[in-house]
């Protein structure tokens, strides 16, 4: 009862999977015990299922087929060869943009040819002609009459169905870019090899999926389509939980999945149904309490959670989220801010499951029985969180306190993006402004000037300008406020707006850029386009528009009058910049706002205003009405959300999962049991991982008369050693694969040709950024001591694999720092290397070396290859004995007579047994045998 939710699942999947050998009792009680324990002991996990993005997958699967081979030519049925723990790869790193084309270029002349009829697209006039034909849009179905078709008194929901595809211009589906074809068709022909090879896996492994490209990336696949929150194996019921490759594997906390970013090798051992260990870590108890402020959007509350946990120091640890405020966050926001660990260092963000959760997972098309089986389940194991205050809170490493009624709109302005300005102070900031001397924030406007009027007659009506008017107001849904409830809170407002009575003025410059056809998409499903077009807020089309300067220039009669009595004018957008001048050389004050916040700007007309004791304007009946009586609630804004935006979200994504991709479902792949390995495929290849598997694992061999391959210093990173990136013409990469035929235009990226080892191992040690102390400068070379050459380091391991000569590494600090990759472990175990000889270890490297079956040894503390005089350029013998045992010392003996003492950095049994059979992948399959 007092242990944290997260250490709770942790607890359940150790009694689970409790076998006395890869998960023992004690590590269940010391899980138990994690009040003491915590920080102090190594616990494993053996989570329910992995995902993997295809650059991670692509070696993990290839492995798999190599081992059916291995098995088979050790005697074993290859069929029983499979992944132990369920697993999905998405295959959604594989695309580039090898073509693009501008779908609009913004007012005042987005089709080319005459300005004129088109800078009128953006007013609330119909153009004067008909608009030129749509580009790359040439099976729009739209009357080309966008002025009149935006305000046609029928719903937008009739006129867009369920599609992200919309014509900047006319708002009606359309069949997909010509450019989005031609990307499709060059990722499916580059990468044809690869893909038919994911096509073969998906049909003869069990307890893997595959999701083809195009149906969406990693993250958002598991967040909306994977997750199961409780699993249901043969009625046997136990918690979701998941690694995964892709760092945004952390927002399925949101839902109350445990789970993280893993490195590839850490993936794969769980795949193999390998547990992976963590230290017990601490976990930070973040009480929210309070009331949100109804001006607050998510956005406003997300970054201000992260702001107090990244002050917090909660690096390492688990935060796990309760009090009376967590019910007022939707899922949304939770996995948003689950999603933003990187940020503040945690390794995840924890929300239990609570009715808050239930209602989503309605919405995301969980049915009535699974609903009640997951509800009943969760409360009877307690991972289920009460909403009540009496219910008891578990106890915590330490309790961080974020006040929701703390947390408030602001605005950033009027000339840089970091100077914020509460909403509730603007008109006092305003005026402070005014009366400061010109510079960052000031003005410098005389005191007798500041209430000065410019009448100015526009469109047949007189109107009234002064300082802090509102002349640009642009709702923009890019990089934060893509969010879809701040953009929905635009929408539900201008429609609250509209029904009050309440206008904006028509000299204001209004638009609407969303980030994406979606945006347009759920704004329109919600009913509310129409009332944002009302009020001006008119879609101008997909891309960077106002907040870069590319807007038509204001009205003639409005810059005169502006420019004619220095007034200081105001833009309002809720883009990312704000530069003074920038949207406009007459508009000097420039806020980024929210985007119903620019909404209430543009009907107010003014910044200078006290939202809460001032009215925006007068609606029907002559009535006073405020920001208050038109701000959409944080329940009207979760009922829409949840009913129009999520339940279509997942509505499409499970239509697309389950008609596939056409050119997927056209694609030819082979059914063997075994896969038929092409010799001459530069993609695909069976690697020598197995090449020397027998049915018993043979005891440590002893390393003798070693050469040091590389001679490194300290905070050496996988990018040094792991193969990244496009592959230089000078590598050893390049040479192989120009032997083979291609040119450098085929040579495509480390990442595509994952799943050929003849690259990755080129590739390893390749970084030009490596510091070699044998070289003396960053190049990815070294020396080969029997002939005395400077070589590639791929070269020179070759040679010394030619002549049997094993090779070790020697390093300073914090050796394998950074990400974690497969292929920086992987890569020197291909190359030869025996054994690391480092000052220390990243943690996570440590285990991935084992893993493979490299030695890790650390230098006794105080000591290294300086202390104890070594070049480098001598010949190192090293001894295992047969009952080696964790952080053993063993003796090194180097070919000038010096002897001296190495910890070996086994942390416990499982590790030495690892080991012992070459690493996890040799481990099971000699299970399989």
């Amino acid at each position: 009862d007092t242990l944290p939710y997260s250490i709770r699942v942790l607890f359940e999947s150790s009694v689970r999977n409790c076998d006395g050998f890869l998960v023992k009792e004690t590590d269940a009680m010391n899980i138990l015990d994690w009040k003491t324990k915590q920080n102090h002991v190594e616990v494993p996990f053996c989570p329910a299922r992995v995902v993997l993005q295809d650059f991670t997958g692509i070696p993990a699967m290839v492995d798999f087929a190599a081992m059916r081979e291995a098995v088979r030519n050790a005697g074993g049925d290859p069929v029983k060869v499979n992944p132990a723990c369920p697993t999905d790869l998405t295959v959604d790193h594989s695309l580039q943009i090898d073509f693009s084309k501008c779908a609009i270029q913004n007012a005042p002349n987005p089709g080319g040819g005459e300005q004129k009829p088109l800078a009128r697209l953006s007013l609330l006039k119909p153009p004067l002609r008909k608009p030129p034909p749509c580009r790359g849009h040439s099976g729009c179905r739209g009357s080309c009459g966008a002025g009149e078709a935006s305000r046609s008194s029928a719903p937008f929901s009739a006129q867009i169905e369920n599609t992200p595809i919309l014509c900047p211009f006319h708002l009606q589906p359309v069949p997909e870019p010509e450019t989005v074809l031609k990307n499709q068709e060059m990722e499916f022909g580059r990468n044809r090899e690869r893909l038919q090879f994911f096509k073969w896996s998906s049909k003869v492994f069990e307890n893997i999926s595959i999701i083809p490209p195009e149906t969406g990336t990693a993250h958002q696949v598991n967040l909306e389509y994977l997750s199961r929150v409780v699993f249901d194996v043969k009625d046997f019921l136990h918690p979701d939980s998941v690694v995964g490759t892709d760092s945004h594997t952390t927002m399925v906390n949101g839902l109350g999945i445990l789970g993280w970013g893993v490195g590839g090798i850490e993936a794969e051992a769980a795949m193999l149904g390998m547990p992976l260990t963590l230290t017990l870590p601490g976990v930070v108890g973040c009480e929210l309490t309070g009331t949100v402020s109804p001006f607050a959007t998510s956005i406003d509350i997300v970054l201000s959670i992260t702001k107090h946990l990244r002050q917090a120091d909660v690096a390492g640890k688990f935060v796990e989220f309760f009090g009376s405020g967590v019910s007022q966050l939707s899922v949304a926001d939770r996995t948003t801010i689950a999603n933003m660990c990187p940020e503040y260092g945690a390794i995840l963000s924890f929300f239990p499951v609570d009715n808050v959760t239930l209602k989503h997972l309605k919405h995301a098309g969980f049915g009535k029985a699974k609903l009640e089986v997951t509800e009943a389940y969760l409360k009877a194991v307690k991972l289920f969180r009460n909403d009540e205050s009496s219910s008891r809170e578990p106890e915590y490493s330490q309790v961080v306190q974020v006040s929701l009624s703390s947390i408030i709109p602001y605005v950033s302005g009027p000339k840089r993006s970091q100077d914020r300005v509460a909403v509730n102070n603007m008109k006092s900031d305003f005026q402070a402004c005014l009366n400061e001397k010109s510079g960052v924030k000031g003005f410098q406007i005389a005191a007798e000037k500041q209430n000065d009027i410019v009448p100015v007659q526009y469109e047949g009506n007189e109107y009234k300008l002064s300082h802090g008017c509102v002349v640009i107001a642009a709702v923009i849904s890019c990089t934060n406020n893509c969010n879809p409830s701040v953009m929905l809170a635009a929408g539900l407002l201008a429609k609250k707006a509209v029904e009050a009575g309440l206008v904006v003025k028509p000299y204001i410059r209004t638009s609407l850029s969303p980030g994406s056809g979606m945006v347009t998409h759920y704004l329109s499903s919600s009913g509310v386009l129409p009332y944002l077009s009302k009020l001006g807020f008119e879609v101008v089309g997909y891309g960077c528009s106002t907040c870069v300067g590319n807007m038509a220039p204001l009205p003639e009669a409005i810059r005169n009058a502006i420019k004619q009595g220095d007034i200081i004018a105001c833009g309002v957008l809720s883009g990312t910049k704000n530069f003074e001048g920038r949207l406009c050389d007459c508009v000097r004050a420039n806020y980024l706002a929210s985007p119903p916040l620019v909404v209430a700007y543009a009907i107010a007309g003014t910044v200078r205003i006290d939202f809460d004791t001032e009215p925006l304007g007068t609606g029907f009946n002559g009535k006073s009405i405020y920001l208050r009586d038109i701000w959409p609630t944080r329940q009207e804004l979760h009922t829409v959300e949840e009913e129009c935006v999520i339940s279509s979200m997942f509505k499409e994504l499970k239509e697309k999962m389950e008609k596939g991709n056409k050119r997927w479902n056209l694609l030819e792949a082979p059914e063997s049991t075994l896969f038929p390995w092409d010799l001459k495929s530069t993609y695909i290849r069976c690697p020598s991982f197995f090449d020397k598997l027998a049915k018993e694992a043979a005891a440590p061999r002893a390393v003798e008369n070693a050469h040091v391959l590389l001679f490194l210093g300290d905070s050496v990173t996988t990018d040094h050693i792991s193969p990244a990136g496009s592959i230089a013409r000078s590598s050893a990469a390049a040479k192989y694969l120009t032997s083979k035929g291609l040119t450098p235009r085929e040579f495509n990226s480390y990442g595509a040709r994952r799943g050929n080892d003849a690259v990755m191992t080129r590739g390893t040690f390749a970084n030009i950024k490596l510091l070699n102390k044998f070289i003396g400068k960053p190049a990815p070379k070294t020396v080969h001591f029997p002939s005395g050459q400077t070589l590639d380091v791929f070269e020179a391991a070759e040679l010394y694999q030619k002549e049997g000569i094993p090779v070790i590494i020697l390093a300073g600090k914090k050796y394998g720092l950074g990400s974690s990759r497969d292929w920086a472990a992987k890569g020197p175990f291909l190359l030869g290397v025996k054994a690391v000889l480092a000052e220390s270890y990243e943690k996570v490297h440590r285990s991935q070396l084992i893993g493979i079956g490299i030695a890790p040894l650390q230098f006794r503390p105080g000591e290294n290859p300086s202390t104890l005089g070594l070049t480098g350029r001598e010949q190192f013998s090293i001894l295992f004995p047969p009952d080696l045992s964790p952080r053993m010392t063993l003796d090194i003996k180097t070919s000038t007579g010096k002897v001296f003492s190495v910890i070996a950095l086994f942390e416990n049994n499982m590790e030495i047994t690892l080991y012992k059979n070459g690493g996890s992948l040799n481990f099971v399959a000699r299970r399989f045998l």
